[in-house]
């Protein structure tokens, strides 16, 4: 157990997400009656799912709650092998160039080009191209560099550089076009031709995961 102070911008998903641990945990862990309110300038005790981020050595290995850590301080994110702590240096670079590709297009605000930002976020980190709109991209994935992982929104939201498609959602565009976006890794934004800092499912409907492979 360690402890960490709280910053400004600090969300206890985003907190979990970097220290492989959760939500409910640091909840628990910290008598947080509310996770949606955190206070800058608090001090959060932490709690790992392995070895401690903060852990000098990283060497260490005994039980936590009775279970033994798999080592290296990874969270393999279920039976997808795809979490915030192992995900691949092309995931980060998805990441980051979803990143800059939405802050040049509609920053915080929907520009209803998601496909576009999507295209424009591959092409630039990893070379590919790919056509069509939110609903579409899907099925123009090349197979040979992308495969389809069983997640939860809330899993994929945790991991940078992984795509999300939705065959529809609750606006007029997005009816006809669904949506896209790549996730940034922090437990709760995915970016496009915007970034969104809140993704939900609410509305959306045929919700897909796709991660590159190395």
């Amino acid at each position: 157990m360690s402890n960490y102070r709280i910053r400004p911008g600090d969300t206890l998903s985003g907190l979990a997400a970097r220290f492989g641990t959760t939500v409910a945990k640091l909840a628990r862990d910290n008598h947080i009656k509310n996770p949606d309110l955190i206070y800058a300038g608090a001090t959060l005790r932490v709690g790992h799912s392995s070895r401690d981020s903060f852990d000098a050595g990283g060497g260490k290995h005994g039980t936590r709650n009775g279970v033994r850590p798999t080592g290296g301080g990874q969270d393999v994110g279920g039976p997808t092998a795809a979490g915030p702590s192992n995900a691949s240096a092309s995931m980060r670079r998805l990441a980051d160039a979803a990143r800059s590709t939405a802050m040049g297009m509609g920053g915080y605000n929907s520009q209803g080009l998601c496909a576009t930002g999507v295209s424009r976020s591959l092409r630039n980190a990893l070379g590919i191209s790919v056509s069509g709109n939110g609903n579409q991209i899907d099925n123009n994935l090349p197979r040979d560099k992308f495969k389809q992982v069983n997640m939860s929104l809330e899993e994929a939201l945790k991991t940078p550089g992984l795509i999300l498609t939705w065959e529809s959602t609750s606006s007029r565009l997005g009816s006809i076009y669904g949506h896209t976006a790549v996730t940034l890794g922090d437990g709760h934004s995915s970016a496009s031709d915007f970034i969104e800092r809140n993704t939900t499912n609410n509305g959306r409907t045929g919700f897909k995961v796709f991660m590159p492979i190395n």
